[in-house]
């Protein structure tokens, strides 16, 4: 029996697209969603600070795992619409980015020694 394979980010991009289009009428404008995006980086932001940051949990707050990869998957929802929306390939650009990274950054936390013996 196969694996079903992952979806690739533009296989992601494609199919939000055609889940806008079936179900969502069209995209909220770029501001909109500029806007809805900093929302939800904001509800990241709530489970991270109250799960390994020093801010107290409420009794109603969700601080599973699965609460916080359903956030992080808003996140890259809006971010793919905001990429779709605006002709952005998040493929060729996340590659772009990684080689920048690396032509940049390949030695430079290696040797930072405020990185090593600390707990994760």
């Amino acid at each position: 029996m196969s694996e079903t394979p992952s979806p690739t980010l533009r296989d992601v991009q494609r199919l939000v697209d055609q889940w806008i289009h079936q179900y969502g009428v069209r995209y909220f404008s770029p501001l909109t969603n500029m806007a809805q995006l900093t929302e939800e980086v904001g509800e990241v932001a709530r489970v991270m600070a109250r799960t390994y940051g020093d801010q107290s949990a409420k009794s109603t707050d969700d601080l599973s795992k699965d609460h916080l990869a359903d956030e992080l998957a808003d996140v890259l929802w809006v971010l793919t619409c905001i990429a779709n929306q605006t002709d952005c390939d998040l493929t060729a650009a996340f590659e772009r980015n990684m080689a920048k990274k690396t032509a940049r950054d390949k030695f430079r936390h290696l040797s930072n020694p405020k990185l090593y013996n600390h707990e994760s």
